[in-house]
């Protein structure tokens, strides 16, 4: 019995957990190469050198404010919702939770020298990533999960001869 729980509860949580690791791997990525980009415009540099100086209060502050930027995103994607207009109010939470994952990432990137003199933020970020790692380890571990990467190198590849033969020389 335990046995079947086990893996009924591999088949309910895998598609989920590969789709966490699959965002974090790509689409964070993305998103951190875009905002390091965009923390090289002087005012943005100015400014982040101004957060990394402040007290472990104030960069707590500062990196939690942002979510309440997301609060009017909600706010819209339930107008549109309400208007019937369902696409609309997809792409509005979409774009929201995209821009806020951005924004936060490089928060934490700015602060996170400052954060981690706290005993406690610390632990948390140790228990947290911790346990992010356990469970990357588990999907990375998964057949399905293998065969998949397998198939995007393939792609990959296939793609790269594909670009490289049509390039005129």
């Amino acid at each position: 019995m335990k046995r079947h729980l086990k893996r009924a509860l591999e088949l309910a949580f895998m598609p989920l957990a590969a789709a966490i690791v699959f965002v974090e791997e790509v689409l964070l990525h993305y998103l951190g190469v875009a905002m390091a980009a965009f923390g090289r415009w002087p005012p943005v540099a100015r400014f982040e050198r101004w957060l990394a100086g402040l007290p472990p209060w104030a960069a707590l502050l500062a990196f939690v404010a942002p979510s309440t930027l997301v609060l009017p995103v909600k706010l819209a994607a339930v107008f549109f919702a309400l208007q019937g207009r369902f696409g609309l109010a997809a792409a509005s939470v979409a774009l929201g939770k995209v821009l806020a994952t951005a924004l936060l990432a490089r928060l934490y990137q700015v602060l996170r020298p400052t954060l981690v003199t706290m005993p406690w933020f610390l632990a948390s970020e140790t228990w947290l990533f911790t346990w992010r790692d356990r469970l990357y380890a588990f999907v990375r571990a998964l057949p399905a999960w293998q065969r998949m990467r397998a198939m995007v190198r393939r792609l990959r590849s296939w793609l790269a001869e594909l670009v490289s033969g049509a390039t005129p020389r």
